[in-house]
């Protein structure tokens, strides 16, 4: 089944659209003022396989320049798709259409590409129980539309940022004098946000059990004692209640194994920042 996050705030897509056609357009598209501004139609096609995302950001550039555009979509997004499939089609004017094409794409492409990559990991995992999440190594200015193509691709979001979570890693730790330390200061003074603790060692693993916190992130473990931290967890009087995430060497040949070990998630960095733009295009004329 197909999944159907919501978007981000209209607003914020606005924000995105509005530098990306700025940048593209500067002053004016020179070639697309030498052409008739007659009504015409065209079509988006999908060149491979891929998990579409990005629609709203699609539209909004098309209607930026054109508020009449007729965009009608035959997918949505967070649908699998196979090679060669039309996935909208437009009528608006030429000028319109043709100045819009390459920001809209762009976003459509690289959202996409996300979307496409985190399906894959999300189905390495099927079964295990394990969640795939997101970081924020995003491209700077995306991150929400990032964060929305990892909720199309069946993958669930980390923090979005520095301020809904607290997270204390390797440099918070040394700074605090312990991982106690850090913990407690957090705990006071951010009582209402989760508290994510990274370690490094089973011994910070068995701190941060015994302090407390909503999730435990064991980063660059081996898988000896990536099990081990597992068994600690799960061990009385944890049982389980504080769930541990693995980051650091992920990739879709270790996925499996590390999922297969019990842990409850993992982050994975290079499905935001290792972008394979998905191959479309905007052809002017009937769809195929």
């Amino acid at each position: 089944m197909s999944t159907r996050p919501t978007p981000p705030p209209a607003d914020a897509i606005a924000s995105d659209v509005a530098r990306a056609l700025a940048e593209d357009i500067g002053s004016g598209d020179v070639t697309a003022a030498l052409l008739p501004d007659a009504a015409d139609i065209a079509y988006l096609l999908c060149k491979e396989a891929a998990i579409v995302a990005g629609s709203p950001w699609f539209e909004a550039c098309h209607r930026a320049l054109d508020p009449e555009v007729r965009i009608d979509w035959r997918v949505r997004d967070g649908d699998r798709v196979q090679p060669g499939t039309v996935l909208a089609t437009l009528a608006g004017r030429t000028r319109a259409l043709v100045t819009a094409e390459r920001s809209s794409l762009n976003f459509m492409q690289t959202l996409s590409g996300t979307a496409t990559a985190t399906a894959a990991y999300v189905d390495a995992v099927r079964g295990t129980g394990c969640t795939v999440l997101d970081t924020r190594k995003t491209l700077p200015g995306l991150r929400l539309a990032q964060k929305y193509a990892v909720l199309c691709g069946g993958g669930r979001n980390h923090r979005i940022g520095l301020y809904d979570a607290v997270m204390l890693k390797e440099n918070h730790v040394r700074a605090a004098g312990s991982l106690a330390a850090a913990i407690r200061t957090a705990r006071q003074a951010q009582p209402s946000l989760p508290l994510i603790v990274e370690v490094e060692t089973l011994a910070q693993l068995d701190e941060a059990l015994s302090e407390g916190c909503e999730r435990i992130l064991i980063d660059d473990f081996d898988a000896d004692a990536r099990r081990e931290a597992v068994r600690r967890a799960k061990a009385a009087p944890y049982a389980g209640r504080i769930p541990l995430e693995v980051s650091g060497g992920v990739d879709l040949t270790t996925l499996r194994s590390i999922a297969d070990d019990g842990v409850d998630f993992v982050s994975i960095g290079g499905l935001t920042k290792h972008v394979h733009a998905i191959d479309l295009s905007m052809k002017l004329g009937p769809a195929p």
